[in-house]
């Protein structure tokens, strides 16, 4: 008769690269989520040596010195721009984006720029900020 104990086969599991695979996803996730952040408001600046053509339609909405709306060179009050907005945004071609260029007067307050991008954010359209290029001294 055998009696002798069997032996108990132990399971063991190499852990020791799953610290390195654990510290590059977590670097992944820390340079990932610095570059996305949704609470900045994007303003893309021209650049006069891009040659690139691209297929956007375009909205102006500007607003002068003494607070006049105009949207695409048509007088508007600041109560129907919203309206005017949308009724504009809706007669244009659906398979292309629509992006709005604001164009507002340096002279006046923050304020009626950011009710300009509320109107864009219920109407959910694309908006960017007109700027322009800061002369060199030497010119």
């Amino acid at each position: 008769m055998d009696l002798s104990r069997r032996r108990k086969l132990s399971s063991h599991v190499e852990t020791s690269s799953m610290n390195d695979i654990m510290f590059f996803l977590m670097l992944f996730f820390l340079i990932v989520s610095t570059m996305v952040n949704p609470n900045v408001i994007k303003l893309m600046l021209p650049n006069a040596r891009s040659g690139k053509a691209v297929m956007k339609q375009t909205i102006n909405i500007s607003v002068d010195a003494q607070g006049q709306y105009f949207l695409d060179r048509q007088p508007v009050t600041s109560a129907t721009l919203e309206e005017a907005l949308a009724q504009r945004i809706a007669g244009l071609d659906k398979s292309i984006e629509p992006t709005v260029v604001l164009r507002v007067d340096s002279s006046l307050n923050v304020q009626k720029l950011v009710d300009i991008l509320e109107i864009g954010n219920r109407l959910k359209v694309k908006m960017v900020m007109a700027t322009q290029a800061q002369q060199s001294a030497g010119k």
